[in-house]
């Protein structure tokens, strides 16, 4: 090759380079990104044309935030395809449609809705925050199209029936399986989230950490089941329906009998309650039921248990089920009861045969009106007609 054509030949590669600098520095988003690149050429047509939600990006090459934005942007992009169309205009080579919609500054994002009168977002730089703002805008159109309200605000929908096979229709089925997958920060399949009893939102959600087969799952829901459902209640035997609706289907029924009301006033037996209703929280995992009655109003119950001979309070744990027992011989404390009911949870502990084999008769009673109870009245015994001076001769 000849001292001239070399020359020409490197001053080529040197204005290809050049070339190629400037079109990489004009061309934020690569030709197979789910961004469109507007111009004025195309821009009526493509946006304020068209029945799409448009999100729009104002951007110039030099400007350092403009880069910062684009992978973000670009991901927003791919999430929302198929629902709400992304583009960017080039303002610094497109001045006209910058100074059209009144950009001042870079990057600026331009939300281009129902009306096509641009609305600027103000939310995150970030792919989630472009989501969050693009389906907020289309939601109103999905509810223009199924008959609703178009004001603004966040959307609510979480869940919908599809009963047509309008087009629009799938459009919201893909918009809310959207939506929920960036509320929800789901970033990979499968995905699992708990969601307690009470509120639900993604402040309330609990991400799943367990093991991937089908035990590990069903165990875990069953542990944060029993974490969060609420302390058994303490119920008071008054008819057989309380008395089953709490204990038959339980693995284990606590049975307290506390002292006659005149023996142990409203104070005293709330304490015993509340001591037994600590007892429950804690020990609520085990799914059993906890039931009381007042000495001498189920004496069936107290017979078929052998209670009562070590005074009141008494309690015991029974399973109906196989008509077995184990009675409290410790104190009638939290401490007391503690450690006989973590023994019994252990395996620990000696049990006996339900008196009769079957089910006491229970005996329909009053609940507790939770007040003291008025002492009897004594009878007061006239003395005035009887002579303690006269005495019988023999």
């Amino acid at each position: 090759m000849s001292r001239v054509a070399c020359t020409i030949h490197g001053i080529m590669s040197r204005l290809l380079g050049i070339l190629l600098l400037v079109a990489g520095a004009n061309c934020m988003y690569a030709s197979n990104s789910a961004v469109v690149d507007l111009r004025p050429n195309n821009f009526d047509n493509l946006v304020l044309n068209s029945d799409h939600i448009w999100v729009v990006e104002f951007y110039a090459p030099w400007c350092g935030h403009c880069q910062q934005l684009t992978p973000e942007y670009d991901k927003a992009a791919t999430a929302l395809k198929g629902v709400v169309k992304v583009g960017a205009v080039n303002a610094d080579e497109h001045k006209s449609l910058g100074s059209k919609y009144g950009v001042r500054g870079f990057p600026t994002i331009k939300i281009f809705g129902l009306d096509k009168k641009p609305e600027d977002y103000n939310g995150p730089r970030s792919a989630a925050g472009i989501v969050d703002a693009a389906l907020n805008a289309a939601s109103q159109k999905v509810r223009k199209v199924l008959g609703g309200k178009t004001s603004g605000g966040e959307s609510k929908i979480e869940y919908m029936i599809l009963y047509t096979n309008r087009k629009d229709n799938f459009l919201a089925y893909k918009l809310l399986n959207i939506y929920l997958a960036s509320k929800y920060e789901i970033k990979g399949y499968p995905t699992i989230k708990f969601f307690a009893p009470g509120k639900k939102d993604a402040d309330s959600m609990q991400d799943y950490d367990g093991g991937r087969t089908s035990g590990d799952i069903v165990n875990w829901a069953l542990e944060k089941l029993a974490e969060n459902i609420p302390a058994p209640e303490v119920v008071q035997i008054t008819s057989e329906k309380k008395l089953r609706a709490a204990c038959e289907d339980k693995p284990i029924c606590v049975v307290s009998v506390l002292p006659h009301i005149l023996d142990c006033q409203s104070d005293c037996r709330n304490g015993y309650l509340k001591t037994l209703s600590t007892l429950g929280e804690k020990y609520k995992k085990k799914m059993w039921g906890w039931v009381w009655a007042e000495a001498g109003a189920q004496s069936h119950i107290e017979d078929a248990l052998e209670i009562g001979g070590f005074g009141y309070p008494a309690l015991a744990a029974v399973n109906i089920k196989k008509m077995k027992y184990s009675l409290l011989k410790g104190s009638f404390s939290y401490d007391g009861i503690n450690e006989f009911l973590r023994d019994l949870s252990y395996g620990r502990g000696g049990t006996a045969p339900l008196k009769g084999a079957q089910l006491p008769v229970i005996i329909e009673t009053t609940p507790w009106d939770g007040k003291d109870a008025e002492p009897p009245q004594e009878e007061e015994i006239d003395l005035s007609d009887i002579n303690l001076d006269d005495k019988d001769e023999l």
